[in-house]
Parts: C-alpha cells; sequence; structure tokens
C-alpha cells in the first residue's frame, strides 16, 4: 500500500498544530513547529482563512495523518462506524483507529512513534497471544495479549519508545503494561472522552454526512 515517505514535520506544519509524528524530537525545542509555526511552502506565511469545507477537509487530513492511513481505508472506517446502530459514530471510528495494532504497540511505548510501530510490526517483532501477526491494521479485541518477541527485545527503536513512555508517564487506562516484560494487555475499548486527538471528530463526520 501507498505510504506517504515524505518530511513528517511539514505535515504538522502544514495542519497548523503538532501531530507528534516524530517521538521525542516533537517534546524539544527542535520541533519544527516551534522554529516555523507556519505552513511550508512559498506562501505559508500567508494568514487565510479557511471556508466551513476547508476546515472540515483539515480536520480529516489531520486525524489520517496522525494514525498514517490512506483515504480509502479511512473511507471504510468511517462506514463501519456509521453502522453501529445506537453508538457515537465519532466514538466507533475512534475506537476503530485506537485497535490498530501499530497504534496499540505505540501507546503501549514499545515505539517512538506509529510509523515506528508499524515497521515493528511489518517485520515480525510483534506476537499477538502468543501468535506472530504482521498487519498493522490488524483490529486488537479487549484482553488480547501483545508483546515484544524475545529475540527483538534489544532493538534501538523499542528501547527508544520504552524511555519516551517514561518520560510521557501517561500510559491509556485502557492498556496495562509491564515494560520489564516487554508485554501489555488491551483491556477495554475506549470511551471517546479518554482517547486524546488534537482534532474535533465530530467536524469528520459532519464532512462525511454531506
Amino acid at each position: 500500500m501507498a505510504r506517504y515517505t515524505g518530511a513528517l514535520c511539514k505535515l504538522c506544519r502544514r495542519e497548523g498544530f503538532k501531530l507528534y509524528l516524530k517521538g521525542e524530537r516533537c517534546y524539544s525545542e527542535k520541533c519544527a513547529m516551534a522554529k516555523r509555526n507556519f505552513a511550508p511552502g512559498q506562501h505559508g506565511k500567508d494568514n487565510k482563512k479557511l471556508t466551513q469545507y476547508g476546515t472540515q477537509l483539515r480536520t480529516k487530513q489531520a486525524l489520517k495523518r496522525i494514525y498514517g492511513i490512506l483515504e480509502r481505508q479511512f473511507r471504510r472506517y468511517f462506514e463501519e462506524a456509521v453502522k453501529k446502530i445506537g453508538q457515537e459514530t465519532g466514538e466507533v471510528l475512534m475506537q476503530i483507529l485506537e485497535s490498530r495494532l501499530d497504534n496499540v504497540v505505540y501507546e503501549m511505548g514499545f515505539a517512538v512513534n506509529r510509523r515506528a510501530a508499524r515497521e515493528l510490526v511489518r517485520h515480525g517483532h510483534i506476537r499477538v497471544n502468543g501468535k506472530k501477526v504482521d498487519i498493522p491494521s490488524f483490529r486488537v479485541r479487549p484482553g488480547t495479549v501483545i508483546e515484544i518477541k524475545e529475540n527483538s527485545r534489544g532493538i534501538l527503536q523499542i528501547k527508544q519508545g520504552l524511555e519516551l513512555a517514561s518520560k510521557k508517564g501517561n500510559t491509556p487506562s485502557w492498556l496495562e503494561v509491564n515494560a520489564e516484560q516487554f508485554k501489555g494487555t488491551f483491556t477495554r475499548m475506549p470511551k471517546m472522552d479518554e482517547i486524546s486527538v488534537p482534532v474535533d471528530v465530530q467536524v469528520i463526520i459532519e464532512l462525511y454526512s454531506k
């Protein structure tokens, strides 16, 4: 599947706020948003007022970039969320995104960002309930145990992820992590007010509902 391979910092600058795509750098003074807090390109410093549609589009793009997915897959997630009768579409959409294996690996602190987590999954370093799973979009269910393969625990990316997670100290409440054993459990689906993303998901629902 096609993936964005350009400069990650440009994505944050385009959206106008931090998407936390580069790990520890995003929390330091080296962050591009701290140095150049304007959109990339020749007219990046121009103060353009977005239309309602423009705001909705940028919000959708920001959420897609945070989780590292493309339009077709994002649209499928939305359509699945809409079909959940009796549940808020926005909450279901976020639960789908949060339960992706690459995101869970990142949130457990085994990678500095979701891109690194995706690589760990792709390269077969992750075990799900004792079995190798190398599909980043694999959906994790409550009660699922995620762990790093024993002979992969010395990988630098994993060590850096655990160090960053230790500094941040804010493991999501729906995850239980034992860093010493390189293992964690996805205990339950998160609630909407527990998911920390810098976008208004309702704006995206309104965009797709037109």
